[in-house]
């Protein structure tokens, strides 16, 4: 692998940093002077139409981006990924989430070796098993239906599905309830498993190695749950560890590689659905960690998802990049980091059901890009990995859109609408959906061209009052619409931001793929808990706030 170009010695990057220097942002005039810039500046990918007129940009700043994509290698890294070849360096792996939306009869080969056949048969496989849970042909261990299915993992064994679940939750099969536990906190088990019929609950635990602490400790607790609630109704008897076995193997089903470790938890291998090494676990919605999101919604639905991915895929695949959705994103947000200074991205969906959306990006752009060497163990020459954050529209506007249009912290954001609701309704002759598009719109024309102190005083407005009702305006803004929410454009979303996250770590020159930085807090867990027990030379090795920790805990539990 050849050694990552250092962004700031490329002739584009000098460029940007002179057109930082001239930089005088003016959003209303460069619409009024151009009234051609908002249709130059919206592109189509699939069913997504992106408006990226209202950022900080004009085309010379476009046309250097686009340069310094050039120039770091972005075209050949993306061949890299898309080719099989091992990016993931640190982990010597390929980095092939795009395989596992590949329709029947592509070749994508690691060392080798096609991997496509190997995808759809796991596929078929879950497709078939999520057809049993829906049909009812699959039961429980006393012959009553599935009504509940709780998937049991932790990071992107969770945020993904879990997110894609509520997105598609209209796509939902009527008298199927699906519950994610993932925080080890106790409290996360109890409040999933509660109301449940344990006759009725089905469990997959998603754990690639089945070994991740957090997961197998609650998919333990789930086992004594459903084990003394089948004994208390006496559906199996307490102790009889042939009915145990038999109840957990009608009850639990595995999404691993590890079937010695799955078969030792209870677990019937053959009811285990594997995946590769070359999927990471925040790209692994569209794996076999997504088995609970097909028994949900279905594999008809859950292959629409697979394809909307597989469009985006293609796009950025193919798609020069003066035209290409995901490298000028991503490529925006070096702009906006690196030289206007944002730290901060939100994204800010209106649409109710992708209220767990920037959550799920969390993970994948912070796990991703919060690095601080390069690919190569070369310390990074740039500020690397946005925070992002963000909540649904209205509810963000009467929480946080005040620090985004009047505040000292320049916040670029993302919106994300959609044309048809998935509820129609109507607040007597008004449609409530138009109402919500209005606000969609008005945000982002507020924070584009915000309101002067003469626009303020001709409202007779208080002269004391002008300063305070004054919006600078000049904040950016990404639009993006698609028709509706649906499994495909889902799949579409997801991919594009997947390939955001790539293109922004490929120039920082970092590996977007590996997450060292959560070892050590793991590894640090299994120390303390002996000092928490009670053991006195673990707790003497501590340092001491976590020794004075310690010590208030075990003075204080129980009182």
């Amino acid at each position: 692998m050849p050694h990552p170009v250092d962004p700031t010695t490329t002739d584009a990057w000098r460029e940007l940093s002179d057109a930082r220097d001239d930089l005088e942002p003016d959003l209303r005039g460069w619409f009024a002077s151009d009234p051609d810039r908002a249709r130059r500046m919206s592109l189509d990918a699939g069913d997504l139409h992106v408006d990226l007129s209202k950022n900080l940009v004009d085309d010379q700043i476009l046309a250097e981006l686009v340069r310094l994509g050039e120039q770091v290698g972005l075209a050949e890294r993306r061949a890299a990924m898309f080719g099989g070849e091992r990016i993931n360096v640190t982990e010597k792996r390929a980095v092939l989430h795009t395989a596992l939306r590949a329709p029947r009869g592509t070749v994508v080969e690691v060392d080798g070796t096609d991997v496509v056949p190997e995808v759809h048969e796991v596929l078929d496989q879950i497709y078939a098993f999520a057809d049993k849970v829906r049909s009812g042909a699959w039961t429980g261990v006393t012959g009553r239906r599935i009504k509940n299915v709780v998937n049991i993992g932790i990071g992107g064994s969770d945020l993904g599905p879990v997110m894609a679940y509520e997105a598609l939750k209209p796509y939902g099969q009527e008298g199927l309830e699906l519950r994610f536990i993932s925080n080890i906190d106790p409290t996360d088990v109890h409040e999933k498993t509660a109301y449940l019929d344990p006759e009725e609950t089905l469990f997959i635990v998603a754990s690639k190695t089945f070994t991740t602490l957090e997961t197998l400790t609650n998919a333990r607790l789930a086992k004594k749950w459903l084990l003394d609630g089948l004994a208390e109704r006496g559906a199996i008897r307490e102790g009889d560890s042939d009915q145990a076995l038999a109840a957990i193997a009608q009850h639990f089903v595995a999404v691993s590689t590890a079937l010695d470790k799955v078969s030792e938890f209870g677990i019937d291998p053959a009811n285990a659905f594997g995946f590769w090494d070359w999927v990471g676990g925040r790209y692994s919605v569209d794996s076999a960690i997504g088995t609970s999101l097909v028994v949900a919604i279905g594999p008809e639905r859950f292959a629409e998802l697979l394809a909307g991915m597989h469009t985006m895929d293609e796009h950025f695949r193919t798609a020069p990049l003066e035209r290409n959705v995901p490298a000028l994103m991503g490529l925006l947000n070096v702009w906006n980091s690196n030289f206007l200074g944002a730290h901060t991205h939100a994204v800010l969906p209106y649409a109710q059901y992708l209220h767990r959306f920037p959550a799920y990006l969390q993970q994948l752009t912070m796990e991703s890009n919060g690095k601080g060497v390069r690919y190569d163990g070369t310390p990074v020459t740039t500020e690397t990995g946005e925070i992002w954050w963000g909540e649904p529209g209205t509810n963000g506007q009467h929480a946080f859109y005040q620090l985004i249009h009047q505040g000292t912290r320049l916040v670029p954001a993302d919106f994300i609408a959609f044309a048809n609701p998935s509820h129609p309704l109507k607040d007597g002759a008004q449609d409530v959906h138009e109402l919500f598009l209005a606000n969609f719109l008005a945000q982002t024309a507020a924070l584009a061209f915000g309101k002067t102190a003469e626009e303020v005083r001709a409202e007779g407005t208080e002269e004391s009052l002008v300063s305070a009702r004054v919006f600078e305006g000049n904040r950016p803004t990404t639009s993006i619409m698609a028709p509706a929410l649906t499994p495909s454009t889902l799949g579409q979303l997801i991919a594009l931001y997947e390939h955001i996250t790539f293109v922004e770590g490929v120039v920082w020159g970092i590996d977007s793929f590996d997450q060292w930085g959560v070892e050590l807090g793991k590894k640090l867990a299994k120390e303390v808990g002996p000092a928490i027990e009670g053991d006195a030379d673990a707790l003497a090795a501590q340092d001491p706030s976590t020794r004075g920790l310690i010590e208030y805990y075990r003075d204080h539990r129980g009182s």
